[in-house]
């Protein structure tokens, strides 16, 4: 049975009644039919494609109350697992608006959103943020639930890095395959030979 954390903070009264009138309700609703069971836990599948993103789309509260998106990127690896379900990022300076940092300082709830352009994968975050003043600041995030969307509508789309690597596990397999049949010839030379020498 997966956690239903995610459909707590997410589900209203009328996300609720059109999922009833829709049919949706078995999949989604259901989920509230029993106790809140608390955080989720980050497991091997969210923390591989938090570690493998360059990029994702981070979203505050504003005080008036609505979602404030921007967006992040670095190398692979930039947004840290430091343990449990905390995870740590860089932030870089930006237009010195400071928008996301006074949100969090009012209401520290955010979102993360992450996508795998090329495997058609997104992953939704709900956390609670924490900014790190320091040689470098950093934001810290707390996660309280996850969840893993749809694919359907993502248009896959290819880096130059995921192409080389493409390329190359092509040209690893074609040199293996070559192999195989150059091995495959010369032994099917040495059967040719064996029988054009035996005696008639």
């Amino acid at each position: 049975m997966s956690n239903n954390h995610y459909h707590y903070l997410t589900f209203g009264p009328e996300a609720i009644a059109r999922q009833r009138a829709n049919g949706s309700y078995v999949a989604y609703g259901t989920h509230l039919e029993r106790p809140d069971d608390g955080p989720d836990d980050l497991g091997a599948r969210e923390l591989r494609m938090i570690a493998d993103a360059t990029q994702f789309y981070l979203s505050t509260v504003t005080p008036a109350g609505w979602p404030y998106l921007q967006y992040r990127s670095g190398p692979a690896g930039f947004v840290r697992h430091l343990g449990g379900n905390t995870l740590r990022f860089v932030d870089l300076p930006g237009n010195n608006q400071f928008v996301t940092l006074g949100n969090l300082a009012a209401d520290d709830r955010l979102a993360m959103f992450f996508v795998d352009y090329p495997r058609k994968q997104r992953l939704k975050v709900f956390g609670r943020g924490r900014v790190h003043e320091g040689e470098r600041r950093e934001i810290e995030v707390a996660v309280e639930a996850f969840d893993w969307n749809c694919s359907r509508s993502i248009i896959p789309r290819y880096d130059q890095q995921y192409l080389t690597e493409l390329g190359r596990a092509y040209q690893e397999r074609a040199a293996a395959r070559e192999a195989e049949l150059t091995a495959e010839i010369e032994r099917l030379r040495a059967r040719v030979t064996e029988l054009e020498q035996r005696p008639s």
